[in-house]
């Protein structure tokens, strides 16, 4: 699943919730982002290999494979080594964020996603 527009840098949206993708396509592609979507663990890397981005936006709780082990999976390759992962997640509990930096995410945004952060959160990742 692909959505993209020409110029800026390419953001990987992995998200079960078909609301939640396009809000944060929405919000990315209004800031100059192009945008690819994955729907579980599988997709993301299969698109994270089809479409190099140069940032992905990882939900943790995903059917087939979970965020944190996608993460764990992408980074173990030598081109996404590399790449930042952001956790996108609900998971808000005491110990989460520590989770997914643990498992490679270089930061965490809890749902729900505050809008006027979100472009500014990714821009501080690419360029940090």
């Amino acid at each position: 699943m692909t959505t993209a527009e020409e110029g800026g840098r390419k953001i990987l949206i992995v998200d079960d919730n078909r609301d939640n993708r396009e809000l944060v396509v929405k919000i990315l592609t209004r800031n100059g982002y192009r945008t690819c979507e994955a729907i579980d663990g599988e997709d993301a890397i299969t698109q994270a290999v089809a479409e190099r981005p140069d940032l992905i936006l990882m939900d943790i709780s995903l059917p087939k494979l979970d965020g944190m082990e996608a993460t764990r999976r992408l980074h173990a390759m030598a081109e996404f080594s590399a790449t930042p992962i952001i956790a996108l997640t609900a998971h808000a509990m005491r110990g989460d964020r520590e989770k997914a930096l643990a498992a490679g995410c270089c930061d965490y945004i809890a749902k729900p996603i505050n809008v006027r952060e979100l472009a500014a959160q990714i821009a501080r990742n690419l360029n940090g």
